[in-house]
């Protein structure tokens, strides 16, 4: 651990923020934090400004796609290049949580990983192999290079991000059963859902990337076209997705009865909302037609719909369009292209997807699996946190 003292109430860490995918984090060396357990959380709560929802007193920016952390270290693995944790600091909430991987703040692996000399950069586009901590699996990182360095332009644009930069391709066709163990982690492609009012909802439960729970956007009283302050001031409709998400985070064993999924499993599983093809505008005003996309999804996450798509969550949408008569593959009108375009709140996310069926069962094997980010480095110094907080977690 490698803190240093400039002031005797604040203690100052080596910290570089990232703008990464739609999502925006803090990207620190393993070494120069505390080891991990409580000295660690409070650190992190600090660095982010946890108790606060507008988290005016850290670097968190008061939105979920801004209160991400990645902890970065060599890997001891012969089959990794580095070890990545993800932790995210929800606002207001007082607690840091690593039970799940963010496919954004992934995309600044590996360009964090080549700057700071952690892997060497190689050729035109350096291979990054990543071993995330949180699921155990392994993605790879394709990085433009230039000079010994992560490259930032490029032509590639993505929707959410202003502007353009340059490719890194996520791979992440080694992420089967992230949570679980299985892309199907109940073993059937439809579970049904009872809530308590007594309506029954058709869903998929599949997790690779991450365990995401799928339902028809129509089932739970929505369209699919949703902007996320319309999604997040539907109080009956949030309600309908609590419910949800923690009767199948009971049914994955995340969490002893589907009441305690706020408190014993409070990321996962993400419910995605899907509908399919069709017209709307996005939360930028901007007309996205329906030729553009195969399906609309909306992503839930803390309760809250995201501002655009999770990449792991767009994973996991493209990995089940391809199990037949998933709720996902029933609303997509060919699922056979290799690709899949996702119509989300700021715009169309396409992702490469081509699997085939293990004989004898209905679990998949990807041949493809992966999208497209940019990341661009935001600043390189000190964060500084109030020794005080340190000694709360001791």
């Amino acid at each position: 651990m490698m803190l240093s003292s400039d002031h005797y109430d604040q203690i100052s860490v080596p910290c570089t923020l990232m703008r990464a995918g739609t999502s925006k984090g803090a990207y620190f060396h393993d070494a120069d934090l505390p080891k991990p357990g409580p000295e660690r959380d409070a650190f992190l709560m600090a660095v982010m400004g946890s108790e606060d929802l507008l988290q005016i007193d850290g670097l968190g920016g008061s939105r979920l796609v801004t209160a991400k952390i990645a902890i970065v270290k060599p890997s001891a693995r012969d089959d990794a290049d580095v070890d990545y944790t993800y932790a995210i600091v929800p606002p207001g909430r007082g607690v840091v949580v690593y039970t799940s991987n963010c496919g954004n703040i992934s995309a600044g692996v590996g360009p964090f990983a080549i700057d700071s000399g952690l892997v060497r950069a190689d050729g035109p586009t350096t291979r990054v192999r990543i071993f995330n901590t949180n699921t155990g699996k392994l993605l790879i990182a394709h990085v433009p290079v230039r000079d010994g360095r992560a490259r930032v332009s490029g032509d590639f644009a993505i929707p959410g991000v202003p502007g353009t930069g340059a490719e890194i391709h996520l791979d992440y066709s080694h992420t089967v059963g992230a949570k679980t163990g299985r892309a199907l982690p109940t073993g059937h492609v439809v579970d049904t859902i009872r809530l308590d009012d007594g309506r029954e909802l058709a869903v998929t439960i599949g997790d690779v990337a991450n365990p995401c729970v799928f339902i028809r956007a129509q089932d739970v009283g929505a369209t699919g076209s949703e902007r996320p302050d319309e999604i997040d001031q539907s109080a009956h409709l949030l309600a309908t997705i609590r419910e949800a998400r923690g009767k199948a985070a009971h049914m994955l064993g995340l969490c002893a009865r589907w009441e305690r999924a706020e408190t014993e499993s409070p990321a996962l599983p993400l419910v995605v909302l899907v509908g399919g093809a069709a017209s709307y505008t996005d939360a930028n005003g901007a007309h996205v037609a329906s030729a553009s996309m195969d399906l609309r999804a909306r992503l839930i996450f803390y309760n809250r719909c995201h501002e655009s798509m999770a990449g792991t969550g767009a994973m996991c949408t493209a990995a089940m369009s391809q199990v037949g008569g998933s709720i996902v593959h029933q609303s997509v009108c060919d699922a056979s292209t290799g690709l899949l375009r996702i119509g989300h709140p700021l715009g169309v996310m396409t992702v490469a997807v081509e699997s085939e069926l293990v004989p004898g069962t209905n679990e998949p094997v990807y041949r493809r699996l992966g999208f497209s980010r940019t990341a661009r480095k935001l600043m390189d110094g000190h964060v500084f946190v109030p020794a005080a907080a340190l000694r709360k977690g001791e």
